[in-house]
């Protein structure tokens, strides 16, 4: 019995020497190529249109944050992002896009957005619908849509027409000043445009004005600002009572003057 296990034993040792002969050693297998990092296709490309770069950890960007950067590349930078001179020198100079990244605290306050531009805002409109659509926000276009010249009071109107019959929450028009759209979306009945070229004058649009259409100029701003402008005009909303009672009385003189 015991003979009988001791050989039973011996085949199972041989067993597995052969199977370990049979596995090649290291030397053996020859790779010279790295490991490969594997990006799904659709990730990867959804990540290259975004941006580039990202820089948004750090709140002063120098010139070598944006060493080795071709022409018109994309970055992503904090919301408070501050630029050294030679920093925002490469900027202007490569044509370098800022993709500010937008504050946990910031909320948007609106869904749907009515939008349209003038030849000399089309490019800029194109831009924007493109930031608005990686938000989740419902874009409505209304034109133009080539840089063939057109005039700005007939886009502003279909805009500030679609928000005056609530087909949209807010506007955004974007004309060469943005002045000429302000005026005439103001005719609309329901409609409180504002021309903004700063984030500060956006918000408060908004807060204290209750604007609930921004109009932009393309000679004005940087794509990157109005990205800024537009989120915090996004971001933003009429809350306090007293800026409320205003606001009404703005509406008590329009209903004043209405046929």
């Amino acid at each position: 019995m015991a003979e009988q296990t001791e050989n039973a034993r011996e085949r199972v040792r041989a067993l597995v020497r052969e199977v370990l002969a049979s596995v090649p050693e290291e030397s053996d297998v020859q790779n010279d190529k790295p490991p490969e990092h594997v990006i799904v296709n659709s990730l990867k490309d959804h990540l290259s249109k975004q941006w580039d770069r990202d820089e948004s950890a750090k709140t002063l960007i120098t010139e070598d944050d944006l060493r080795g950067l071709p022409e018109g590349a994309k970055v992503r930078v904090a919301e408070n992002a501050r630029f050294t001179p030679l920093a925002n020198d490469i900027v202007r100079e490569r044509g370098i896009e800022l993709i500010r990244k937008v504050g946990r605290q910031a909320t948007l306050k609106v869904r749907t957005v009515a939008i349209g531009a003038d030849h000399g805002g089309y490019p800029f409109k194109e831009k924007t619908k493109e930031f608005l659509a990686g938000l989740g926000v419902q874009v409505n276009d209304f034109g133009t849509n080539s840089t063939d010249a057109v005039d700005y009071p007939d886009y502003a109107h279909a805009v500030a027409k679609a928000v005056g019959e609530r087909q949209a929450e807010v506007g955004i028009i974007i004309d060469g000043a943005g002045i000429g759209s302000a005026m005439t979306a103001n005719k609309i009945p329901g409609v409180r445009a504002a021309a903004c070229y700063n984030v500060a004058l956006a918000r408060n649009s908004r807060e204290h004005n209750g604007a609930n259409v921004l109009t932009l100029g393309s000679g004005q701003n940087t794509i990157e600002e109005i990205r800024d402008i537009v989120t915090a005009f996004l971001t933003s909303e009429l809350t306090e009572e007293r800026h409320k009672r205003r606001v009404g009385k703005i509406d008590s003189i329009e209903e004043q003057y209405r046929r």
